[in-house]
């Protein structure tokens, strides 16, 4: 199920002019340093749009419980949860080893090549970068 608060998303339900002021207003929710204070500005964020813009306001009463679900993790791995960064860069790497193939003469040959690059990634986690501590 995608998210129903994609960025994007949000921020069509407000006018042009006041989008800035609508991402930074929703940005400040996950400035906070605890999930009590996550809370507090999330409602505080809902209650202002909803004088100005139900249905961003809407937008965001519905995406609460997805949108805030990194608060069920300690603050450390907060910043990592965030963000799809690491996903996205192991896709790219995919695409560009898949894409000096070009074809593959069957479907074990791709399987293949991406469990390699699969299991490289998880090795160099593991060893070289930890992205989250195991604590």
């Amino acid at each position: 199920m995608q998210n129903p608060l994609h960025a994007g998303n949000l921020l069509c339900k407000v006018p042009k002019k006041a989008q800035p002021a609508g991402a930074t207003l929703v940005r400040s929710i996950f400035a906070q340093a605890d999930k009590e204070e996550v809370l507090r500005q999330c409602g505080s964020v809902i209650d202002r749009l909803s004088a100005q813009f139900p249905e961003a306001a809407g937008l965001l009463i519905e995406a609460e419980s997805d949108l805030l679900a990194f608060t069920a993790f300690p603050t450390g791995h907060w910043r990592q949860l965030w963000s799809n960064n690491p996903q996205e860069r192991l896709n790219r790497e995919i695409k560009r080893r898949t894409d000096v193939v070009g074809i593959f003469p069957n479907r074990e040959a791709i399987i293949r090549l991406v469990g390699a690059v699969l299991m490289e990634q998880n090795e160099e986690w593991q060893v070289c970068r930890r992205y989250m501590t195991l604590e």
